[in-house]
């Protein structure tokens, strides 16, 4: 796919998400913005990642290497954004809002897309237990904190977040240990 077409993608996508009948129901719960929204804007920045133009890309490439410095500022920006402080900021705060729609694109999304392929697969595995543990532990803190740690939510979609957070650690761990085994099969050379 030429980078034309990656850029259009992000761009759509950015835009389905900031269409107000969408905006408003990703913003009605917690699982909208923590598992909906931030997510679909990092993946346009993935698609931005694709479509940068091959002499800036090689630029960027001088000082992302082997792929960790992009991932470092990718995991950085995003373990903000998984903060419930900066949750409600982003709903009541007009410059937080914006730096949601700035951030996870840009500062996640397209560092990760320069990065990955550059990154070891032992990098790549720790990203991904790193990715699991992360949603059971904050699964589990949503679930098991009697208060609200979201102003702009009710305890309701707080559990229902850290249940949903734990579904889908579940789901990615059998998917990407899966993914092991299949592709490690399917790779091996024939036996004659």
């Amino acid at each position: 796919m030429s980078g034309k077409r990656y850029a259009v993608g992000g761009a759509l996508l950015m835009a389905a998400l900031a269409l107000p009948p969408v905006l408003r129901w990703m913003e009605s719960s917690m699982i909208g913005v923590m598992l909906g929204q931030v997510p679909l804007l990092v993946v346009a920045g993935w698609l931005f990642g694709f479509a940068l133009p091959r002499r800036f890309a090689q630029l960027l490439s001088r000082w992302n290497e082997n792929g960790l410095p992009g991932l470092l500022v990718a995991i950085s920006v995003l373990s903000f954004w998984i903060l419930p402080r900066s949750v409600d900021a982003s709903l009541n705060e007009p410059l937080m809002r914006l730096a949601k729609w700035m951030m996870p694109p840009l500062l996640t999304g397209m560092p990760l897309s320069l990065s990955w392929k550059r990154l070891h697969p032992i990098a790549r595995g720790v990203v991904h237990a790193n990715v699991i543990s992360m949603l059971v532990v904050m699964g589990w803190l949503y679930l098991a904190v009697p208060a609200r740690v979201c102003n702009s939510y009710l305890l309701s979609q707080q559990n229902a977040l850290g249940r949903m957070m734990i579904a889908l650690s579940l789901v990615l761990a059998a998917f990407w240990s899966l993914r092991l085994f299949v592709a490690g099969t399917a790779n091996e050379p024939e036996t004659r």
